[in-house]
């Protein structure tokens, strides 16, 4: 590849409406963001969903990104043809190339201003790593979940997922707003810093690595037979421990968390409203601190040589 575009996504869920308010407006007032003296493509991630007021129209964008689907004719798959579209704009080797994407998303969970990373790449790390070094922001590190793949960002070479919440579905907040676009600029930060060959990454970051999911108990008949314990609601990152309280029936009885292994998790996207359909109540993670290691930054440096300056 050669000179390439930072690629910024939002509405890559149609009800996510924060990210899709602030694009517009930056496509309206560029200097209303920070860029860091980086060239950017900004650009709606599902505009029909988003038109719609639907998450999906068809099946959800976030994981129609597999080489499978891809390769699959699919004319009347409406996200599939936007997931084809991207790439063939945006993509690597597209009209606009860009080098990674930044992809913005908010949440009905309480996970606050918040990273997600697919998988290990060298990249995805460095740039995770330096935006916790300026903002402290958690990390949940997503791997290894076949349930789960297809993520819009695993198609660019790097690329994280900012996601800020709680927010209802189909709502713009204004903290919500600011958060995010706290986070995207500090990403483009990292990104000129390391284009300029001055970024230097902390000793070590924080991860929550993704070790599986709970759903709700369920009814024979498939539906819910209990829902998330009062005290288990809103406790994103906060660890839970073998006999805490996880759900509760609509008679008051308490279900309390039993697992096999006594150490402590850390759940993560508790009672996110848009999982319920993929039966997930909420995800477990373990919580660990990895050094940082040389091949990051120098994945990271290599990628961020290829970007383009601003106009302005």
């Amino acid at each position: 590849m050669g000179s390439a575009e930072v690629l910024v996504v939002a509405g890559t869920h149609g009800n996510e409406r924060n990210a899709p308010w602030l694009v517009k407006h930056w496509l309206g007032h560029p200097g209303a963001l920070d860029s860091a003296g980086l060239a950017l493509q900004l650009v709606i991630g599902n505009p029909a969903a988003l038109a719609a007021g639907r998450r999906y129209l068809d099946r959800d964008l976030n994981r129609s990104f597999t080489s499978a689907l891809l390769e699959t004719p699919s004319p009347a798959d409406r996200e599939m043809q936007r997931a084809r579209e991207l790439l063939a704009l945006h993509g690597p080797a597209g009209s606009r190339p860009c080098a990674l994407v930044i992809d913005l998303h908010s949440t009905t969970a309480a996970m606050g201003n918040s990273l997600v990373v697919y998988g290990r790449r060298p990249p995805d790390l460095a740039l995770a790593a330096g935006i916790q070094a300026l903002l402290g922001l958690p990390i949940y590190l997503h791997e290894a979940d076949a349930s789960q793949q297809g993520f819009l960002i695993e198609r660019w070479p790097c690329g994280l997922v900012i996601e800020v919440g709680p927010v209802p579905q189909g709502v713009v907040n204004a903290a919500i707003c600011r958060q995010t676009q706290w986070g995207l600029e500090a990403a483009l930060t990292v990104l000129a810093s390391a284009r300029r060959g001055s970024l230097a990454l902390p000793r070590s970051l924080t991860v929550h690595r993704h070790l599986g999911s709970l759903d709700l108990p369920r009814h024979p008949d498939g539906s819910p037979a209990a829902c998330l314990h009062p005290l288990r609601q809103h406790r994103d990152w906060f660890p839970i421990r073998p006999g805490d309280p996880l759900f509760e029936t609509a008679s008051g009885e308490t279900l309390r968390y039993q697992p096999s292994d006594p150490e402590p998790l850390w759940p993560v996207f508790i009672n996110e409203a848009a999982y319920g359909e993929k039966g997930i109540a909420l995800s477990l993670t373990r919580r660990e601190r990895w050094p940082c290691e040389p091949e990051w930054l120098e994945g990271l440096q290599q990628l961020a040589l290829q970007l383009l300056p601003s106009a302005a």
